[in-house]
């Protein structure tokens, strides 16, 4: 096996999970669809609920003064919405959907142009926030094991197949993102080694917790929540709590 390949496997599944859901997906009502985007939107509230523990776990709450975990995330979510807002994230991902879609698929129809920019969007925003996508790259470039990342794209080939039967083949193109993000992550776990201690990483799935929450939200149609902008809140984590850590 190469570096890389755990993410390479992992964009091949979102692909065959999309063809897999775009095939059968006709065979799907209306109403159907939309109970499994209710499903998908209801496990990505058990996820956020599990990465929100990692505020009470021994290794965040032993490096850090009392009351510190809490206000990490706070201050993480704070400091990356303003920052996302300014760079605008959120609405360049809107129009690198709108992009992709004029680009690959043809059609005129109103509502299928908007469910490809949210199925673009909301698979990108759920394939890349949590643990997995972050500490399954690193282990890859260390070339610790790909364990985390196999694991990843079962979950990702079961949502994008989900997804692809009611939100069409944005999906698919999700996985651009995932490439490049999860790339980067395996080149930095390939050229620096472990570079997050316990602590800075139970801060960074805390803080992502919260997003897949907005995520949740978002698909269960409850509030609409700018998660794009907040994506930067993930790298503010494990740096106020490495200050906070040493205070």
């Amino acid at each position: 096996m190469f570096v890389g390949i755990g993410t390479l496997i992992n964009v091949v599944a979102i692909v065959i999970g999309t063809l897999l859901g775009r095939l059968f997906g006709n065979r799907i009502s209306l109403r159907t669809r939309d109970l499994l985007t209710d499903v998908l939107g209801a496990v990505t509230l058990i996820g956020a609920a599990s990465a929100v523990t990692s505020l009470f776990k021994d290794e965040l709450v032993s490096a850090l003064p009392d009351g510190f975990p809490i206000l990490i995330v706070l201050g993480s979510l704070i400091l990356g919405g303003l920052l996302g807002s300014w760079l605008r994230i959120e609405d360049r991902l809107n129009g690198l959907g709108v992009t992709l879609k004029k680009r690959f698929v043809t059609s005129e129809n109103s509502a299928s142009d908007e469910n490809f920019v949210v199925g673009f969007v909301t698979a990108s925003l759920i394939f890349v926030i949590g643990p997995l996508a972050i500490l399954g790259s690193i282990s890859d470039g260390m070339s610790t094991g790909i364990d985390q990342l196999l694991l990843k794209s079962i979950l990702d080939f079961f949502a994008s197949v989900a997804f692809a039967a009611s939100l069409g083949w944005g999906v698919a193109f999700s996985a651009i993102p995932v490439g490049i993000y999860q790339g980067l992550w395996t080149i930095i776990g390939l050229g620096l080694g472990n570079i997050l201690s316990d602590y800075q990483v139970q801060a960074m799935t805390a803080t992502g917790g919260v997003l897949l929450l907005g995520i949740a939200l978002k698909l269960l149609k409850i509030k609409e929540i700018s998660i794009g902008d907040l994506l930067p809140a993930l790298a503010f984590a494990p740096l106020l709590a490495l200050v906070a850590a040493n205070l």
